[in-house]
């Protein structure tokens, strides 16, 4: 080889060199390259901390004499109802064969999980509901008979107990920490298979279902016989109780929910020490605050709690509360989501007086409530009945409206000082959802007192925008927004 071509096959040499060293130094700034690829969790270490700690719940019932025709279970239906199965169609085949008075039947499975070493165990309400005998299986295959401590439907939270120390209780863990995305684990007794082992990631948390409490909403795969059994996150801790899924075929469909553990733990302290939940109330009907009342009132986002009605003799109507306020505040803390207020009045001991921000025609007022005991749901009282239909005023004919005095007997059954009567709706008022029988209260912020003060306002406000009302319907209150017929 000559010197020439040596000098080339150097230069040549060099020149990858260097291009391999400048592809090395921008190595880590490559997205692809730096990207840190994680592997999907390994639960097998949770599995043996965590599902000692596990329980198989049985109950059973004594069976009565029943004689009747055939058809599916009351016990049976609650089964499809709490899992959304579909009803089935069960075809009437003749007469059941009589059961002998006294019989044990079996009657349903669940799982739970392990408070305390002396045998507290945390399950649903609905797992132990109407159960004569619990027994509970643990995972060394012992079974024991369970008291049952507690049980508040409300919550669909029980607590039973067994006789026996020394046994592995869980880690309750913060569920404040929780992320959505997080990995997550299930332990329970799907279809009565023993400690069966299922896991996602969070979906959701405050879901708000339109129970007592918020859930936490996970792809875990849950099926009947998970009901109570422990959600578990990646640090061995119980962070929820498997309760509910939602299902339109009757299988798992990637949507179950959890009752976050914190809420839980509070119902079981009172369970544990009461047998019972003492709940507060203040009195009030509520519903959600929408975008255009909240921006049409001055409250500026859509946040609080409406108050549609106020019980009579309620803390709230002592308070001052009246129908048509928005309560902002309860105890210093914001009510973001209508669905906040009833959790936390409810969380409040009776008996406590609480501090309550409410926002009335366009100011706050702050107020203080003397939180009593809920009870029993009381009906909501009938609308009055009609009267006879007093001479109108056509004041309000631009919103579609003609009104007339609220007659002293009225007001005094409606609680309220003043407004006029709606003898008529039509166009705008009609459209807004307006109708005959309705008391307006207010407008545009202003308080109405009756017909002269209603032709003031009207001839006051700006028609080329949406005129905020406050109306009553007999012990209803709610917002609407009458845009003028031009």
């Amino acid at each position: 080889m000559s010197s020439f071509a040596g000098r080339q096959l150097r230069v040549q040499a060099m020149a990858w060199a260097m291009a391999l060293t400048a592809t090395l130094a921008l190595a880590p700034h490559t997205p692809v390259l730096a990207q840190q690829v994680r592997g999907l969790p390994d639960f097998t270490d949770l599995v043996d901390q965590v599902g000692p700690s596990v329980v198989n719940i049985r109950t059973v019932e004594r069976a009565a004499a029943r004689p009747g025709p055939g058809g599916t279970d009351e016990e049976m239906l609650e089964f499809f109802r709490r899992f959304g199965i579909p009803l089935p169609n069960i075809p009437r085949q003749g007469p059941r064969p009589q059961q002998p008075d006294g019989e044990s039947q079996p009657r349903g499975v669940g799982s739970g999980f392990i408070l305390s070493a002396d045998g507290l165990i945390m399950t649903n309400h609905h797992v132990v509901d109407g159960a004569d005998e619990v027994l509970v299986t643990l995972t060394d295959k012992r079974e024991f008979k369970a008291k049952l401590i507690g049980s508040d439907k409300r919550t669909d939270v029980a607590v039973v107990k067994i006789e026996a120390t020394g046994l592995p209780a869980v880690k309750l863990g913060d569920v404040n920490r929780l992320r959505v995305g997080e990995w997550v684990m299930a332990i329970g007794s799907p279809f009565g298979l023993e400690n069966s082992v299922t896991a996602g990631i969070v979906s959701a948390k405050q879901r708000d279902t339109g129970d007592y409490l918020p859930f936490i909403q996970t792809d875990v795969a849950i099926n009947p016989g998970n009901s109570g059994g422990p959600l578990i996150n990646m640090r061995g801790e119980v962070v929820g109780i498997n309760s509910q899924i939602y299902s339109r075929s009757g299988g798992f469909m990637g949507i179950s929910f959890a009752i976050p553990i914190d809420e839980a733990t509070r119902v079981s302290e009172q369970l544990r020490a009461t047998g019972r939940v003492s709940r507060g109330k203040i009195g009030v009907q509520i519903e959600q605050v929408t975008k255009d009342v909240a921006e049409s009132i001055g409250l500026g986002k859509p946040q609080g709690a409406l108050v549609r009605s106020v019980e009579p003799g309620s803390p709230a109507e002592k308070a001052g509360i009246e129908a048509g306020d928005i309560i902002t505040r309860f105890e210093g803390r914001v009510i973001e989501r209508f669905g906040e207020l009833p959790r936390q009045v409810g969380n409040t001991k009776p008996g406590t007086k609480s501090a309550i921000t409410v926002f009335r025609r366009g100011a706050t007022k702050e107020l203080s409530i003397l939180v009593a005991e809920i009870e029993a749901e009381t009906p909501v009282a009938k609308a009055q009945a009609k009267e006879e239909r007093p001479r109108g005023s056509a004041a309000g004919q631009a919103l579609g409206l003609v009104v007339s005095e609220v007659p002293d007997a009225q007001k005094k059954e409606m609680r309220i000082k003043g407004g006029v009567k709606v003898d008529a709706a039509t166009e705008g008022a009609a459209q807004a959802g307006l109708r005959e029988g309705d008391v307006i209260v207010a407008i545009a912020n202003t308080e109405i007192t009756g017909v002269k003060d209603f032709e003031a306002v009207i001839a006051k406000v700006d028609r080329s925008k949406p005129v905020n009302v406050l109306f009553r319907r007999g012990d209803w209150a709610q917002y609407a927004l009458i845009r003028a017929q031009r």
